[in-house]
């Protein structure tokens, strides 16, 4: 395969690497000569200040290195070279690990029958077939809140993995894919991490990749002039590249960019448009996969940060105590057997790219089509080939944004819910390891409880109208001496619900506790604070749960029907939502709540103090969905100390100079409108641009009908008028219509 010669030194700020000899890196089309002819036609701006950096004319991306990228069958086992070299393959698994999973998988299995068998006791000996429907939803349910409980427990046995001191020589690219994101957030977070990257000698190294899906006129321009900006202080090569049609959306986005220059590159990190990592990290993390020939992924634990509504900050809170314990059991027991979230994750790129091109599934959506949960798929694929998958707990200098509402919320669990489930479809494929197939069936669990757990109350409801409504019948045979008298024993049912709480809330006082004993919270208001917050977040997180289990089980049963969820851009700061919104969406919320209520008054109200938190809080969830969506109420929460994470009140220095770097792109943000008044901005879009590729006319139209209109236009203003969505896009693409439309008067 075509790879770089690991001495080969990367480029300096400010300049391309290397083309073939006597070859224009740009082509006879290419970028730069595009933009040397736009600013020679076009008056120059007045000199720059001195000191001001001058716009830097790049061509948008390095010369291409191709690497092939198979796609995979899910019938046939992986070929040889697709694994790591040698014969280390899938090696045993070590000893703390098979302890670890004993923990988890045993102790699962040991709680689940326990569970089973109390029910039964509680039942009697006669049970009805309602019952037994019982039995089966509260087994489920009881097993799924005891394998996260054993989960916690096998990260008791987890080893810390070890940093070598030979930080290794690989090329990395720093891969960000964006889809209609704010430019500025996005590319800040990038040109925080270069200059820490810097700092740690690693910019003869790595470059920083933008990979572009957005086909909104308005965000195109707006990412060339940004990318543009940062190029301009970046201490490393910054490349922008876009697809006019996002085929194969994220996934498809990543493998445009391996199979054209993925030979340049050994590692990859893969950041949202919303995370980033330390440079410290980074360099942790190549080191570590540089000394192990046989490690393809390391994924990080990502900690929320930057929350400003209740919401987000309520489940903020959540992540930052409850999670780095989880995910040190996780990591236990899976092992080298790891998962993939999509992101925060350190790669290398031929073991992704000889395993994980993945095909469209048969059929269509939502259980064909493209892959939505991608990142399990592709963990479980690199495994199938022999490669280590890792999740490396101890890496925390890991950060990514939270969805700011509960309604935008749950737009992204149906994206996630749908991808989960098309995982039903992939658990038999061949050569996957079991414990990559347990990682699918968490995935699904985790948006089937939701039905589950509906199911279940609603049972238990029909088993108390049954008993409330019916005549016991005393003497079910005939000649019957004494009589069947109707057994249910409460208090241990009593038990058996103080049993399913306490594994519920156990590993949240246990998570509490080992905050207490760290630095994190002295760094979080101290010890009060933090107990007092995670009472707050147990008790909002218990009046959502039910608005979120009628969401989720909407969600599934939209997707049994075969509704696909589509794919759109996530809603990264939201707005508090008005009344009028949050009572349609939470309507069905609030009647359910009612009408359970009234039923449960009526046959039983004693049993009302038993679900007064699930209708609690689906009677309240419109005033719940409007209030935690506002920034006022985080506010508030954070000046009375409540929900604090370290990050907030030490911010790492990434997010910290993010910020600063965020202000200064924000200021050269710009529009179409803006290029045609802004000549250097003209230049710098340009610059950005990829050669126009010679299309037959058919493929042309929008181009073609966009030149003339702008040659019937009177002025910029009026043929921007005339261009409809795909005609803009044709302008922005096109440096030629760019030089007639700026040739028109303003």
């Amino acid at each position: 395969m075509a790879r770089l010669p690991p001495d080969r030194p990367a480029a300096p700020a400010g300049r391309a690497s290397p083309a073939a000899p006597g070859q224009d890196e740009s082509g006879p089309d290419g970028a730069a000569s595009r933009a040397g002819a736009m600013m020679s036609a076009m008056p120059l701006n007045p000199a720059p200040l001195p000191g001001a950096p001058l716009p830097t004319m790049l061509p948008p991306v390095p010369p291409e290195s191709p690497l092939p990228m198979p796609v995979q069958d899910f019938r046939a086992l992986p070929p040889p070279e697709a694994g790591p070299a040698g014969t280390i393959g899938r090696a045993p698994p070590r000893p703390e690990v098979l302890a670890a999973r004993t923990i988890v998988f045993g102790g699962t299995a040991l709680i689940s029958a326990i569970g089973c068998w109390q029910m039964l006791v509680v039942f009697g000996s006669e049970i009805q077939p309602l019952q037994w429907l019982l039995l089966v939803l509260f087994t489920l349910t009881f097993g799924w809140i005891g394998f996260s409980f054993c989960s916690l427990l096998s990260g008791l046995v987890a080893r810390p993995p070890v940093t070598p001191a030979d930080p290794g020589a690989a090329r990395i690219a720093i891969v960000m894919p964006v889809y209609h994101e704010d430019p500025a957030d996005s590319l800040a977070l990038l040109g925080a991490l270069a200059d820490e990257l810097a700092a740690e000698g690693m910019a003869g190294r790595a470059e920083i990749f933008v990979l572009s899906d957005s086909h909104d006129p308005e965000v195109f321009a707006a990412e060339t002039l940004a990318v543009a900006t940062l190029r301009e202080t970046c201490p490393l090569p910054v490349w922008y590249r876009r697809r006019p049609l996002n085929t194969g959306r994220k996934p498809g986005n990543i493998a445009d960019f391996i199979r054209r220059w993925g030979g340049r590159y050994d590692q990859m990190v893969v950041l949202d448009a919303d995370s980033v990592v330390s440079g410290r990290m980074v360099a942790e993390m190549s080191a570590r996969m540089s000394a192990d020939p046989a490690l393809a992924l390391i994924q990080t634990i990502p900690m929320l940060v930057g929350g400003q509504t209740l919401f987000s900050r309520v489940i903020q809170f959540a992540g930052r105590v409850y999670g780095p314990p989880i995910a040190r059991g996780v990591a236990a027991w899976s092992g080298d057997n790891g998962n993939f979230w999509g992101h925060n994750a350190m790669i290398r790129v031929d073991a992704f790219a000889a395993c994980c091109g993945l095909p469209d599934l048969p059929g269509a959506p939502p259980f064909g089509g493209s892959v939505l949960s991608h990142d399990f798929v592709e963990a479980a694929l690199l495994r199938r080939a022999g490669w280590k998958v890792r999740l490396d707990w101890d890496l925390r200098a890991s950060y990514e944004g939270s969805p700011p509402t509960l309604l935008d919320m749950a737009l992204r669990e149906r994206r996630w819910a749908q991808g989960n489930l098309q995982h039903l479809r992939l658990l038999g494929a061949r050569g996957f390891t079991a414990v990559s197939r347990v990682h699918f069936i968490v995935g699904i669990l985790g948006f089937l409880m939701s039905p589950i757990w509906l199911a279940m109350i609603l049972v238990g409801l029909a088993l108390t109208a049954n008993v409330i409504l019916s005549r016991p019948e005393y003497f079910p045979h005939s000649y019957q001496l004494f009589p069947d008298w109707p057994t249910f024993d409460s208090r241990r049912m009593i038990w058996i619900f103080a049993a399913s709480m306490t594994l519920l809330l156990l590993p949240k006082l246990v998570a509490v506790i080992r905050a207490w004993s760290r630095p994190l919270a002295s760094n979080a208001g101290g010890r009060s604070r933090v107990l007092a917050s995670a009472l707050f977040e147990t008790v909002m997180s218990a009046l959502i749960a039910p608005v979120q289990m009628l969401i989720q089980t909407r969600q599934i049963a939209e997707i049994l029907q075969g509704r696909n969820s589509g794919w759109e851009s996530q809603v990264r700061k939201g707005v508090m939502p008005p009344w009028g919104l949050v009572l349609r969406r939470h309507a069905i919320h609030v009647l359910s709540g009612l009408a359970t209520l009234v039923v449960v008054a009526m046959l039983s109200p004693g049993l009302g103090i038993w679900l007064s938190p699930i209708l609690a809080g689906l009677i309240l969830s419109p005033a719940i969905s409007r209030w935690t969506a506002s920034p006022v109420f985080g506010r508030w929460a954070r000046m009375a100390g409540l929900l604090v994470t370290p990050e907030e009140r030490n911010p790492p220095e990434v997010m910290a100079a993010a910020v600063a770097h965020a202000r200064r792109l924000r200021q050269a943000e710009g529009s179409t409108a803006l290029l045609g008044r802004d000549p250097q901005a003209m230049a710098r879009h340009v610059a950005m641009l990829p050669p126009v590729p010679e299309l037959p006319p058919a493929e042309r139209l929008p181009a073609i009908s966009a030149a003339a209109k702008i040659a019937a236009a009177d002025s910029q203003a009026q043929a921007l008028g005339f261009l409809d969505r795909s005609e803009r896009a044709a302008l922005l693409s096109d440096p030629e219509l760019l030089q007639r439309w700026a040739a028109l008067p303003a």
